[in-house]
């Protein structure tokens, strides 16, 4: 820290009427001094915000993959249960098989069409 100080008293000193006591300029250059480790401090924090916050970031994509999986196996459970006679949604589970027929009808017809 020494050779820091020593610079900003060359900076500094130019700007400083001569007739100053030199305990003003003592005080002056410590409160700098300061005031650039705390610009380092916060520097540094901001790093570790930043490293943090992109951590946080991949955890939270990882963790909305994960609900993405366990909602459409909910969804799956959920058309399980209705085929094996649950009462529980069973105008979904009707839907959903309806589309399924549709989906095949449509396949069918293509493959007529391409005989």
């Amino acid at each position: 820290m020494q050779k820091v100080s020593i610079n900003l008293f060359i900076i500094i000193k130019p700007f400083i009427d001569m007739n100053q006591d030199p305990s003003k300029m003592i005080v002056l250059e410590e409160k700098i001094i300061g005031l650039l480790n705390k610009l380092k401090e916060n520097h540094l924090s901001i790093n570790k915000y930043k490293d943090s916050n992109e951590s946080l970031t991949d955890q939270n994509k990882i963790l909305k993959k994960k609900l993405l999986n366990l909602e459409e196996e909910n969804k799956s459970l959920k058309i399980a249960n209705n085929l094996l006679g649950s009462k529980d949604d069973k105008s979904f589970t009707k839907i959903k098989i309806n589309n399924l027929i549709k989906e095949v009808d449509q396949c069918i017809r293509h493959l007529s069409e391409i005989e």
